[in-house]
């Protein structure tokens, strides 16, 4: 199949995806397609929303209509790296035997990430980065394709363990989750509260998967395109000759080369599932927000003034 062919055939089961999450999912068109984003491009998403926005839920139905693998990971504060990544047990001969733990999935939903120590946060964060985790000085690989989503509540952070901005630029996109519009809530309501239950029919196999996300890394990109997005990552940096005096005022520390990366990455993802053979200017600012919002740091001027992340990115493109 030539890469032409492949990107109609993606934009069809792309919408075809779309269709199937719709059987369970009422709205979040925008959270979706970014997180569909997320997955083809081969990162993970960081998901920040208040409790009862159907996050387990999303996922879990994402997961079916992939036909990938799925678990779940309630993260506490007394959760330890050997929770989630496994540990050797002794077997009924007496020889050591590895028991894998929840990570060894394809979708990972690592529930409310911020509430557990930075031990077992970094044991995440190794599978994330390595695909593989060590356990014992044996290093086991992750099957693929392997994505993390991770959830945090914005409106607790007492008794919280926030993630390290190092830690954080290693989430591809940081997700908003906002409330449902009337009409969508009704509709939540009128779902979740009858007897009718809907199937998610499996659309694509771990290999079809992983074959796209080859596709969409041989995507062409333009010079000029690759240069606006370096271009608009280098003026969130408060230090440098192209940042404006809004961004020097408002801004302690701005994006790393990884967010360049990741803006090309998922600007051609972009411009794959709306059927262009190459990106163009207008893709790396649909997905800039997103990409840059968790990799800027406001002073405390800006939080006393009321700006936030968003407008900042806003004006900066």
């Amino acid at each position: 199949m030539s890469d032409v062919v492949a990107i109609h055939n993606l934009v069809e089961k792309r919408n075809n995806l779309k269709s199937e999450i719709a059987k369970i999912i009422v709205g979040q068109d925008s959270v979706i397609d970014e997180i569909l984003i997320c997955i083809f491009s081969g990162g993970h998403a960081l998901l920040v929303g208040v409790p009862g926005l159907a996050k387990t839920l999303l996922v879990n139905t994402l997961a079916q209509a992939l036909g990938l693998n799925f678990k779940r990971i309630q993260f506490t504060p007394d959760l330890m790296p050997s929770d989630i990544l496994g540990s050797e047990i002794l077997d009924e001969n007496r020889q050591f035997k590895f028991i894998k733990g929840p990570i060894f999935s394809n979708i990972i939903l690592a529930d409310e990430i911020n509430r557990t120590p930075p031990k077992t946060q970094a044991a995440l964060l190794e599978a994330m980065q390595e695909r593989s985790v060590t356990v014992a000085g044996e290093n086991y690989k992750l099957d693929l394709p392997y994505f993390v989503l991770a959830t945090q509540n914005p409106i607790e952070q007492e008794g919280t363990y926030p993630l390290p901005e190092a830690q954080l630029d290693r989430f591809m996109f940081a997700i908003k989750l906002e409330y449902p519009t009337f009409q969508e809530e009704v509709e939540v309501v009128k779902r979740t509260t009858s007897d009718l239950s809907s199937s998610v029919n499996p659309l694509f196999t771990a290999q079809e998967i992983i074959d796209f996300q080859h596709l969409i890394r041989r995507i062409p990109v333009a010079d000029n395109v690759i240069e606006y997005a370096v271009t608009l990552v280098s003026k969130t940096r408060p230090d440098n000759s192209l940042t404006t005096e809004f961004v020097k005022n408002y801004l302690d520390w701005g994006a790393g080369p990884r967010a360049s990366q990741n803006l090309i990455l998922a600007a051609k993802a972009h411009s794959a599932f709306n059927g262009k053979f190459s990106p163009d200017i207008e893709d790396v600012k649909a997905v800039a927000t997103g990409i840059l919002r968790h990799r800027i740091i406001k002073n405390y001027k800006a939080d006393a003034e009321g700006i936030t992340e968003e407008m900042i990115v806003e004006k900066l493109l």
